[in-house]
């Protein structure tokens, strides 16, 4: 099992969970609010207030999947949220050890 983790536009949201939710047995998905900015090398000299002040709103994106799905939602996230502009955001994948659910403190399966 692991965890996909993705920073996006909030504007492709509503494309994301469309594209997501047309995914047989999609388990579903974890949404935080984020800020950040890119890195300055790649957008040249900048003022001291645009240094400041160049914090956009973002979405990071969780999703817990099985392995053999994570490369279909990977793949999704990029096709759907890519603008071919600086901030388009990034995406990546964390491996899951354990997992218990909260209701009841049952050990879910991870394989």
């Amino acid at each position: 099992m692991k965890e996909i983790r993705a920073i996006v536009r909030p504007n492709r949201l509503p494309m994301l969970r469309e594209a997501l939710r047309a995914i047989p047995n999609f388990p579903g998905l974890t949404l935080l609010k984020a800020e950040g900015f890119t890195a300055p090398a790649a957008i040249g000299k900048r003022t001291v207030k645009e240094e400041l002040t160049d914090y956009t709103p973002k979405i990071m994106v969780s999703v817990l999947a099985d392995d053999e799905m994570v490369e279909e939602i990977r793949n999704i996230i990029i096709k759907t949220c890519t603008t071919g502009q600086y901030g388009d955001g990034l995406v990546w994948t964390v491996p899951i050890d354990t997992m218990f659910r909260i209701r009841n403190g049952s050990d879910m399966l991870v394989q």
